[in-house]
């Protein structure tokens, strides 16, 4: 019998499983992640960055996570010699008419009470030189880190800890039985006495494993990538960002510097036929006529159908790619870039139409199932992990044994 079963070893379940571990020293905790090895979809395959909240709606969850998680996944990768930089980014207005924009993105920053400055075209080419732009934000706690290795070394903590790991155990069933739950998997069944739903892109199906319905369904959109050759990379000194549209859920494509020194650009925001497909070819029947037969889908579908449109446009067209791209910075050409990973967010719509744009956290019966965490849940993922212990009742046997 295990006191809390965490399912899906991403980022947000093994920070979860590393703050149970403090909060509960004595406490049976495993978790169970269906792939053979840590971090394997969204956290494997983000971009990488410590975002600051900028973007994020005051008083939300993303906003607080974020410009908290900022701080601790700072400090966690200076305690344990991860590799990070606190590089800062631009946001950047390319056209006259994007200025309004880009002061409401500055009044939240302030709002969210973040290091910003606005500054003028040529500030931002001191920082940036081949930026074409009108005007600009600079954001000083923006940064890149490994998000792998912060993975891996949670992973190692829970162990350390006492807690169980179990690759390559992927959950079909889940059974309550009175004030446990009886989790069938693959390698063997867990009994536990809370449940707690990491699963990333399946976290709305395990939901109803455990009879609780999130109110949304995970909708998959790959985010496809180029890099610049290496001898193109002094193009790009830090990360540079357009203005994006408030009325589309995506920042636009943007150049990343890489925690390894290359530069990622992109992505584009294109619906993936399959939960975990990084590949245009990449087909799942049952996804797709989950996504197909969803009305959410088809009612977001026509509100975003220009922007819809233009990203399946890049995602075919490397010209059109390119052209996003020089709007940025107009020396990039379709020679210096290369095909690089795709990611895929996973993205919680509601049967209206509306994205959940923020984290939704679901409690159920002995159970707790985190239902929206795409970005910025890397950057948050040791605040989100606090949270999600602080949602949970304190188990009485266990209560002697706090950890303060």
């Amino acid at each position: 019998m295990y006191d809390f079963a965490i399912i899906g070893g991403g980022i947000v379940g093994l920070s979860t499983g590393m703050a149970l571990g403090k909060r509960y020293p004595n406490a049976g905790i495993v978790v169970l992640e269906k792939e053979s090895k840590w971090a394997y979809h969204q956290t494997g395959n983000n971009s990488g960055v410590i975002h600051s909240g900028i973007y994020y709606k005051p008083g939300s969850f993303k906003a607080k996570f974020c410009r908290d998680g900022c701080r601790s996944i700072v400090e966690f990768c200076q305690e344990y010699d991860i590799a990070h930089e606190i590089c800062g980014k631009v946001i950047v207005a390319t056209e006259e008419k994007e200025l309004p924009r880009l002061e409401n993105l500055y009044k939240r920053g302030l709002e969210n009470g973040l290091k910003v400055t606005k500054i003028s075209a040529s500030e931002v080419k001191e920082i940036e030189p081949h930026v074409n732009c009108v005007a600009g934000i600079r954001v000083y706690t923006t940064g890149i880190a490994d998000y792998k290795e912060v993975a891996r070394k949670y992973a190692e903590l829970i162990e350390l800890q006492g807690g169980e790991l179990r690759l390559n155990t992927k959950v079909e069933k889940i059974i309550g039985k009175g004030d446990t739950q009886v989790i069938e998997t693959n390698n063997g069944i867990y009994e536990t006495r809370c449940t707690i739903n990491c699963a990333g892109l399946h976290s709305d199906r395990i939901a109803k494993l455990s009879q609780v319905d999130p109110q949304a369904k995970i909708v998959p959109f790959r985010g496809e990538y180029y890099e610049l050759v290496p001898e193109k990379r002094y193009l790009v000194k830090t990360l540079i960002y357009p203005v994006p549209n408030p009325d589309f859920p995506f920042l636009g494509v943007h150049f990343t510097k890489m925690i390894d020194g290359s530069v990622h650009a992109g992505p584009n925001a294109v619906l993936s036929l399959k939960r975990e497909g990084y590949k245009k070819t990449d087909f799942d029947l049952r996804d797709f006529a989950e996504v197909m037969t969803y009305p959410g889908f088809w009612k977001l579908a026509a509100k975003h159908a220009d922007e819809g449109i233009q990203e399946i446009i890049r995602s075919f067209s490397k010209a059109a790619f390119v052209r996003s791209l020089q709007k940025l910075i107009p020396e990039v050409q379709a020679a210096d870039l290369v095909p690089t990973h795709a990611g895929v967010r996973a993205q919680a719509l509601m049967n209206d139409g509306k994205l959940v744009d923020d984290f939704l956290i679901v409690k159920g019966n002995n159970s707790v199932h985190v239902c929206n965490a795409p970005s910025p849940a890397a950057t948050s993922s040791i605040e989100i992990g606090k949270a999600i212990v602080e949602q949970l009742p304190q188990p009485q046997h266990l209560q002697s044994a706090i950890s303060v």
